[in-house]
């Protein structure tokens, strides 16, 4: 981003101004409340996950380590958007520098990035758990998760630093006015007066590939274990493992749906209110939501958290 200079008839904007939710709402007060209670309840519901896995040794499992690491990514990507959102509907200071934005957008893509990947290696675990179970020490071994966790780290971190860059070297021109409550990236190109082929072609391209090859891989696997419930003679354990599979897979539509609708919906059908109501979905109800529905329906993370509410 360019400092404030005059450039023939256009002026280069150091600062955006976060319009958001703040005109959607005739009580934004109340709205700021509301966020504000979420995302107190997402930070203590994952923080309180994360503390009774890493405090009872039955936990110690690598279906736990995951939902623990997903448990941070939540609240590392709600706090990315929510308190600076709650800040702009209680106060009238909307402004984000240039420089801030950068951060955010950064930040932003590699917490989405990294939530929706922990998902489809979820979803892998839970496959090996009930399709090969005999296999399941061997396939999924303490190595393997943690060099997962970590080349997923790797690889959402240079794809964020790669749309971060390319919207660096872009040119902002007229108006600094973004109708969302973060730094997005489709509403920040539309308001580039560059060149923006580049970075759509990456979106289209690295992006659908980080954003659509998870949601294959997760669609596939609980369809193998759908197929594999199917066959078990008990109908009270095939019930349970419908809805627990069933609950996983609504997050799963949720998340991937709205995501979907905001970044690979045709142009044309984008307005700056649905795509702001649609990115509060995946941005902070998924996030709020995940504590309850990957958590409380396990016996053993149950009494754990129990044990530590009790400390």
């Amino acid at each position: 981003f360019d400092g404030k200079m005059e450039r023939g008839n256009l002026t280069a904007i150091r600062e955006f101004v976060l319009l958001g939710l703040s005109g959607s709402s005739a009580h934004p007060h109340l709205l700021a409340l509301l966020f504000l209670c979420m995302y107190l309840v997402t930070v203590l519901g994952n923080a309180l996950i994360i503390l009774a896995i890493g405090g009872d040794p039955r936990l110690h499992s690598p279906m736990y380590f995951f939902l623990s690491n997903l448990a941070f990514v939540d609240i590392c990507f709600i706090s990315t958007t929510v308190p600076k959102m709650v800040v702009n509907l209680l106060t009238d200071t909307l402004t984000i520098s240039c420089e801030g934005c950068l951060a955010q957008l950064f930040f932003f893509i590699s917490f989405v990035n990294m939530d929706s990947l922990l998902l489809c290696v979820m979803a892998y675990d839970r496959y090996v758990a009930i399709c090969h179970p005999l296999h399941y020490a061997t396939t999924v071994s303490p190595q393997l998760c943690l060099r997962l966790v970590a080349g997923l780290w790797v690889v959402t971190c240079l794809h964020a630093l790669l749309h971060t860059m390319l919207m660096a070297h872009l040119s902002f021109c007229a108006s600094n006015v973004i109708h969302h409550f973060f730094c997005d990236l489709n509403p920040l190109l539309q308001l580039s007066c560059s060149d923006v082929s580049l970075n759509i072609m990456v979106i289209l391209t690295v992006g659908s590939l980080l954003a659509l090859t998870p949601l294959a891989c997760i669609l596939t696997s609980y369809g193998l274990i759908f197929c594999t419930i199917l066959k078990v003679t008990s109908t009270q354990g095939r019930q349970r493992a419908f809805s627990t599979c069933s609950c996983h897979l609504s997050v799963v539509v949720l998340f991937y749906g709205t995501a979907i609708t905001v970044y690979f919906s045709p142009t044309s059908s984008h307005t700056p209110q649905g795509d702001a109501l649609s990115a509060v979905m995946y941005t902070t109800v998924t996030p709020m939501l995940n504590p309850f529905i990957y958590s409380l329906r396990s016996r053993d993370l149950k009494a754990a958290l129990q044990k530590t509410l009790c400390m």
